[in-house]
This record gives structure tokens, sequence and C-alpha cells, in this order.
């Protein structure tokens, strides 16, 4: 069954609606399914076929819904790509792909230039606009303009992809995740009864769609009669405004950025009466986050877990459910393994790798045979994430595996370190990594971002943690920055701060 079939069930089901606000203009769920439709005529028209990769680079705008739209449409496979990906980064994509199209914006269609200048059968360019362009691409809005009828679905199986996502690159070159039609209709099933969304909400969608999290939620919203106010990108300030303007309900959002909206001076003047929860994924979630965001909201915060190789939901905590320091149970259908370095199942409450089973998980690497096999040994997705689950099989994450540290033979999970950061009142941001330490292998080290206005010193943020955590797990040194470097979606990149750590010791 083919992914596109979700916008047509929705006319189906609901009949024409507004399902989409994007920079105050009200789109209907017709219009959108007309312009995917007619735009899937125009790919056709080029020659992009079932299978064929189509490249996506464009910032959130209903150009990205009606893209993904026709390319599903038409059976080929979406490839988003993050606009801040820099040239070596989406050359190696456009290379290792073999996309036949790619679909930009006038910002971002120089540096689609320079990534395919010198390929021996570069990809056709797409820009959004009306052209015409003197450089040879193709203009979105003439092509569109110019399918007369509309392209019917082309049947595809389940096994059959309908995203190649590359990962982020946190631990080396991206790797091309193949996902199916069977594994996003399943992710839109399961999500959509996972979280409290009912006909009629409404939801800031700001995460971006070039991140399979922000797919996720647009799928998702596809299974209900909402509407999603779209921001082209994350703002506070922009979130507030929906807010205020729309009566919003929920949003699904990533740790940094409920940071920026609880920093924000204009945080106690947005109406909140109506945001009933907000889901959290992508990275860890500290809890004085949580805590403060329901208590100055009357909110839920519903921690989730999954990866781009899980479609990317795995767990999440129901609405009806409190488990502190959790990110859920798995949703169903999803069974969730701890193991140990010898793939041996550990006992509850006993940290190990997370291992994930189910119609989620994907079907491998793209090109890359032996890490897929490696990945999916045993029949179970190994994440590369250190957790443990409860009695109640509530999972709780610790950390990457390849992020712990390890001073001295004793383990030690940045992630607890950082807790107790957060726990300090001019703490805004921090992310520990180990460095390179001659006598006990690692040391642990602290970066830290302060609170607008705040004050505070390496030794007050030393003793603090002195006071809480044992004298192992207490970092050596705190290093204050303006900011932490981050991936387009804004998880802290552990591998950025360890490399910035060894420039800063000349190592």
């Amino acid at each position: 069954m083919n992914l596109a079939i979700l916008a047509e069930r929705h006319v189906e089901r609901y009949g024409e609606r507004v399902s989409l606000i994007f920079e105050g203009t009200r789109l209907t769920n017709v219009w959108q399914l007309q312009r995917s439709r007619h735009f899937a005529t125009a790919l056709a028209e080029i020659g992009v076929v079932p299978g064929d990769r189509v490249g996506v680079m464009l910032p959130n705008s209903p150009d990205v819904l009606t893209s993904y739209g026709a390319i599903t449409r038409v059976g080929a496979v979406i490839m988003p790509m993050v606009f801040l990906l820099a040239v070596p980064e989406v050359q190696h994509i456009l290379h290792d792909s073999g996309a036949k199209v790619v679909i930009t914006s006038p910002e971002f269609a120089p540096k689609i230039a320079e990534s395919i200048a010198g390929m021996p059968s570069p990809p056709i360019v797409i820009v959004t606009g009306a052209g015409p362009f003197s450089d040879g691409t193709l203009s979105f809005e003439s092509l569109l303009a110019g399918a007369t009828t509309g392209h019917p679905i082309v049947d595809r199986d389940s096994d059959d992809l309908a995203v190649v996502s590359y990962t982020s690159g946190t631990t080396g070159r991206p790797k091309g995740v193949m996902l199916t039609h069977g594994n996003q209709l399943f992710n839109a099933e399961t999500s959509s009864r996972a979280v409290p969304i009912h006909d009629g909400d409404v939801t800031v969608m700001c995460l971006p769609l070039a991140h399979l999290f922000g797919i996720s939620v647009m799928l998702t919203g596809q299974m209900v009669d909402a509407t999603g106010v779209m921001l082209p990108w994350f703002t506070a300030e922009g979130f507030f405004a929906a807010v205020n303007d729309y009566g919003v309900t929920s949003s699904a959002m990533v740790p940094t950025m409920l940071t920026y909206m609880l920093q924000h001076p204009d945080f106690e003047k947005v109406n909140w009466s109506t945001f009933r929860w907000v889901v959290m994924g992508a990275a860890p979630l500290p809890l004085e986050l949580t805590e403060e965001f329901e208590k100055r909201t009357g909110a839920r915060v519903l921690e989730g877990y999954g990866l781009t190789e899980t479609s990317p939901t795995a767990t999440v905590m129901r609405i009806e459910e409190r488990r502190q320091g959790s990110c859920g149970r798995p949703v169903p259908g999803v069974g969730i393994r701890i193991l140990d370095d010898d793939d041996k199942e550990v006992p509850v409450n006993t940290p190990g790798e997370v291992c994930i089973q189910g119609p989620n998980v994907m079907k491998g690497y793209y090109n890359m045979p032996e890490e897929t096999a490696t990945a999916l040994r045993g029949g179970w997705f190994h994440s590369g994430d250190i957790g443990h689950v409860d009695e109640d099989g509530y999972l709780y994450i610790t950390d990457r595996k390849k992020d712990m540290i390890i001073r001295g033979g004793f383990n030690i999970y940045p992630r607890d370190v950082e807790e107790v950061l957060y726990g300090h009142p001019a703490v805004g941001e921090v992310g520990v990594v180990g460095i390179p330490d001659a006598r006990l292998g690692e040391e642990v080290r602290a970066y830290v971002v302060l609170k607008p206005g705040a004050e505070a010193t390496e030794e007050e943020l030393l003793g603090y943690c002195r006071s809480i955590l044992a004298k192992y797990k207490t970092p050596k040194s705190v290093v204050f920055t303006d900011a932490l470097p981050k991936n387009p979606i804004g998880k802290i990149l552990k591998k950025d701060l360890r490399e910035i750590a060894r420039q800063e010791m000349g190592l």
C-alpha cells in the first residue's frame, strides 16, 4: 500500500477542511491533495519512475507537503535533506543515493549547484518559484501549472522504499536509512493512537520537515481532523504567536526548543489555557525542563523515544501515565530488549543497549550491507543507546553508548552529570564529554551555556556537583561557552564537543 493513500483517506473521511495554516493563510486538505496529484504528473513527465530517489531541500512550507505527496504518489522515494548541511555532505548524499531529481528553493539552489558540479550524471534540479531560471533548472510553479491532470497513486508493496533519510552523521559519515511504505504507515497509525491527538486539535508544526521527527508529525496529523500551524522554522516568538493567535492545543518539539522558550522574556505573556500537551523527542530531556514547563503552563510533557532507523517512534509516555525520567512504554506492536555486549538480555533495572523489533524498524542502510547486518543482528535493531526498563516495561534512556565516559575503570553516563548541572539556577544548557587523561584514561568536562543575565564561576559549579554527585562523577573542569554545537534539529553534538576539547588541549 502506498503511503500517499493517507491524504486520500483524509479527504474521504472528513471532507474539505482547513488542515494547514501557513503565514496566516488557511489551506484545505483538498487544496493540498490536488497540488500533490498535479505535481506528481509533472514529475512523471520529466521522467521520474517508481524507485527513483528525489531529494528535497526546502524550508518548511506547503511546497514540502506538495513535493512529498507527489513523490510517493508516483512510487518514487523521498530523500529529505536539511538545508544546513555543508556542500561536502550534500555531495555525499547525492552521489551515494544516485538521486534523479532535487527540489530546492532559490536561497539553497547555489548550494545544490555547487554540490552537483562535475557529477557525470547530475540530477534534474527543480527550484520553487515561477522562474524562468537561466541556469537550466526547472521552475516548480511552471511544472505545476503545466500539469493539467492529476496522477493516480502507483501501487507499492509494504516493503518498497518510501523514504531514504540520511542520518546527521553524529558518529561518522551520514548513512542512508531505508524506510518502507509499511514502516511509515505503521508509524502514523500507532503514533496517532499513542498520543492524545483528537479531531479539532490545533498543533504547532515547528520541527523541520527535512527531519524524520517532523515527517512523522506530518503523517500522524493525516490520521485525524486536526489543523497544523506550520512555522517556516522554529523561533520562540513564532511559537508564542501561534499559541496566542490560534488556540493551539499541542505540539512536538526537541529539548533545545523548550529551553529557548522557557528562557524567553515573553513566556509569561502567552495564553497557555488551550495548550494540553507536547511530545518531546530526538534528545534526552532534562527533568528540570519538564517540571518547569508543566508548572508554568499546566500542560503535560510526554517524552518519547525513537530513531531514524525506527521510523522514528518506538516508545511514548501516554498522557494518563507518569513515570519520572521515563520515555514511556513501547507503542503497540513494537518490542524493546536491553542487551549486554554479548547480545544477551539483562535483568530489569539493569543498563544495557536498547534494542528494538517491530514493523517500524528500517529495511537497512542504503548501499551498506555490512553495517546493516551489524545493526540488525539477531533480528533486533541495535540502537547504540544505553538504557534500562523497569518492572512495568517503562524505558529509561541513560546515554549514547559511544558517549559513555570511562574514568579510572568507572563508567560515567554524561546524562547523570548533565541532570545535576541543569538543577543549578544559572545553567541554561550543558554538554558533558570525556577528555583524554594520562592517569585515568578519561576525565569529565562540562561545557555550560549560562541563562541570559545569569552568572556563575567554574568553582561554584564544581562545588555544586561535588555536593550531589559521587566524587568520580564530578567534572574536573567546566568550560563556559556562548553556544553548544547542535545538529539541525537541535541535538547537542557530543562528537563535536570532544573535538573542541581535543583542540583546546592541543591534541
